[in-house]
């Protein structure tokens, strides 16, 4: 059995969120170069993941993503350099919370009923 594990989501004023579907969605686009790609690979929509990366470059005074049209050879997308900071931040405080409540974790885990 995996062990727990802490899950984070950011909520700053305004109501605007950065939680780990987004960020996994970033890297999918890093990976992948694309909106399209990544949204398949997270079984998600084109609409959908282009919502949200829409909803993440607005959160921030600096762009988290760049685009270009498609034409020939087709459209692709990028994380900026800041998207690459914003990304490992992200993952830094997961892992942070990851190593604090390591032990907390395992005491909770313990104490589950065995999965059928």
């Amino acid at each position: 059995m995996s062990p727990a594990r802490v899950t984070i989501r950011l909520d700053f004023p305004g109501g605007r969120q950065l939680g780990h579907g987004k960020v996994r969605l970033l890297e999918l686009i890093d990976e992948h170069g694309s909106i399209s790609s990544a949204a398949r690979a997270m079984k998600m929509s084109y609409r959908r993941a282009w919502l949200l990366m829409d909803e993440v470059n607005s959160m921030f005074r600096e762009p988290v993503i760049e685009t270009q049209l498609g034409g020939k050879g087709g459209g692709h997308a990028r994380l900026t350099e800041f998207g690459k900071k914003l990304v490992g931040l992200y993952r830094g405080i997961e892992k942070n919370a990851d190593e604090r409540f390591a032990s907390d974790l395992r005491e909770l885990s313990d104490m589950l009923t065995p999965s059928q």
